[in-house]
């Protein structure tokens, strides 16, 4: 029978719940088990696809063109496992199918409440995951903090789970915050206390509390919170920060989380190969050489916003044995070409990410044609590879009146524009591509030789609206730009690529989505290749200087 786990978080957000959570799902996968992992998020939009990512930081998408949290991308990276829309719940989801289903009058006039309308659609999303071929553990995270008006349904449903799963097939993780006291110089239980007695009082007994903290947890303080909260002092984990992400799963493997959850849900016998997270944590410890990547955006004050983009430049720099060191570059502030040599002096490469509206747009141009006319590795992400075009265009049409529509609907040149049978009135969702595409590849160009030279056919993730106009294809090319990569009818273009240039590539997909540590994206691999050995102002040499 499917075991669920059910992972909550108290004292604070961002407490670390979402790795915690993909690092057990990866510790149980190392032991042969299939792990399906969800989301909860509390609020009322139905999906996060139209909140600013100043709101909520990346939008992630799975391969069924779902939007979700990013939480669901660490998930991805962690377990290896490619998720779908089963994966993030919200309560706009599962209240406009509550309502939904009472206008069909599936409830033959009842009278609908929360108990157990609400908690029973919320279940059946649990459940739901449980029939996927093989599904041995399904793990369940609940956003936000016990305590939390908008929690209250989730947590009453994940409380009535134990009695429709079976008590011996649900288990309760609850991640927690232990402050530290600067002026005392230790660490507090008492939060975590009230947090664990809220829980309590909601009908939860958590058995395994996870405890967050920037400094070394005593046996003292695991012993406090066993007695207090309840929990046998072995179920007491402590995590303490560490420098990378990619850390976390052998932290808790070695404070007996992955033997604990595997004991307590009768899935004994089972021994972990964590010879993968050794590897990637090994690196994260060597003081390689370092390659300096400006990503260049208009949401950089959070870096969460492009949250797969950075950690798929972690994953090539590991493939590449290199450090990889990005500074955040505001397109807003590039209004000069004076400000633009100021902000990518040193970098070795250059990193244009998606987003959308015409906010620092003319920045992101800016620091295009930079990379081009100075010979910089770049890469263009959706929208990234829309600015290289606008770019290579007014470069080549000699005028700065090039755009897209997107940015100005009166330009007299729209190298970018909405498809011809797109459906501008019908809402985002008849505007945009989302999840897994195919592309076909032609031989001999850049990104056929990094996705391994033989492969003609890719899949790759969408988010994007809007599309290269194919009224200015011809003479685009015949200038020099090469279309790479193509939609199967030929009709779209996926890839783009300078061939007079080191590395000035550009996707209209989102290769960051499919990164994973163990396996780099062949597109952030390939500018990495090329950008280590570019030598900038203040850049490490990729080899030795000779003495």
């Amino acid at each position: 029978m499917t075991k669920y786990i059910f992972v909550t978080g108290g004292v604070v957000s961002s407490v670390g719940k979402g790795i915690t959570v993909a690092s057990i799902g990866a510790l149980l996968k190392s032991r042969g088990l299939s792990v399906y992992v969800q989301k909860i998020d509390p609020y009322l939009n139905v999906d996060p696809g139209m909140m600013s990512p100043y709101q909520h930081g990346e939008v992630f998408v799975t391969q069924d063109g779902a939007e979700t949290d990013l939480d669901v991308g660490n998930y991805e990276r962690f377990i290896d496992t490619e998720l779908s829309a089963e994966s993030d719940i919200t309560s706009g989801q599962v209240y406009s199918a509550v309502i939904a289903r009472e206008r069909r009058g599936d409830f033959v006039g009842g009278t609908i409440q929360v108990i157990p309308h609400v908690t029973d659609e919320v279940k059946a999303g649990f459940k739901k995951l449980s029939t996927k071929p093989g599904a041995d553990v399904i793990l369940v995270e609940v956003g936000g903090t016990v305590g939390d008006i908008e929690c209250q349904p989730y947590l009453e449903a994940i409380r009535q789970m134990r009695k429709d799963a079976g008590r011996d097939n649900v288990l309760y993780i609850h991640v927690t915050l232990l402050p530290y006291i600067g002026s005392t110089k230790e660490l507090k239980t008492k939060p975590s206390q009230h947090s664990v007695n809220e829980l309590r009082r909601l009908g939860i007994q958590p058995d395994i509390i996870v405890c967050r903290a920037d400094y070394p947890i005593s046996d003292s303080i695991r012993d406090k919170i066993s007695l207090f909260c309840d929990v046998e002092r072995q179920a007491v984990i402590p995590m303490t920060t560490v420098s990378s992400v990619y850390e976390v799963p052998l932290v808790l493997e070695n404070e007996g989380m992955g033997d604990l959850v595997v004991n307590r849900l009768g899935l004994i016998g089972l021994t972990p190969d964590l010879s993968n997270w050794r590897e990637i944590a090994s690196y994260n410890r060597n003081d390689n050489l370092r390659v300096k990547v400006a990503v260049v955006g208009k949401y950089v004050e959070l870096e969460d916003a492009y949250y797969s983009v950075r950690e798929s430049l972690y994953h090539a720099g590991m493939k590449n044995n290199r450090k990889i060191e990005i500074s955040w570059i505001q397109s807003e502030a590039l209004v000069n070409e004076n400000a633009v040599e100021s902000a990518l002096r040193y970098a070795q490469g250059i990193i244009i990410p998606g987003g959308f509206g015409p906010r620092g747009i003319e920045g992101m141009i800016k620091a295009a044609r930079y990379a081009r006319l100075n010979r910089i590795p770049y890469l263009g992400l959706s929208l990234g590879m829309q600015v290289m075009i606008i770019e290579f265009a007014r470069f080549v049409l000699n005028s700065d009146e090039v755009n897209s529509t997107e940015f100005n609907s009166a330009t007299p040149h729209p190298v970018i524009d909405l498809p011809a049978d797109s459906n501008s009135t019908g809402g985002k969702d008849n505007t945009m591509r989302l999840g897994n595409y195919l592309c076909h590849l032609k031989p001999n160009t850049w990104a056929a030789r990094v996705y391994g030279g033989n492969v003609s056919e890719i899949t790759e993730r969408h988010r994007n609206r809007y599309e290269f106009n194919n009224l200015y294809r011809q003479q685009l090319a015949e200038a020099g730009l090469v279309f790479s990569g193509l939609s199967p009818d030929g009709r779209l273009v996926e890839i783009c690529e300078l061939p007079d240039h080191p590395w000035m590539v550009g996707c209209q997909f989102h290769p960051e989505f499919i990164s994973r540590p163990n396996r780099p994206h062949p597109l952030f691999t390939g500018l990495i290749s090329i950008a280590k050995d570019v030598l900038r102002e203040g850049s490490q040499p990729s080899l030795p200087l000779a003495s």
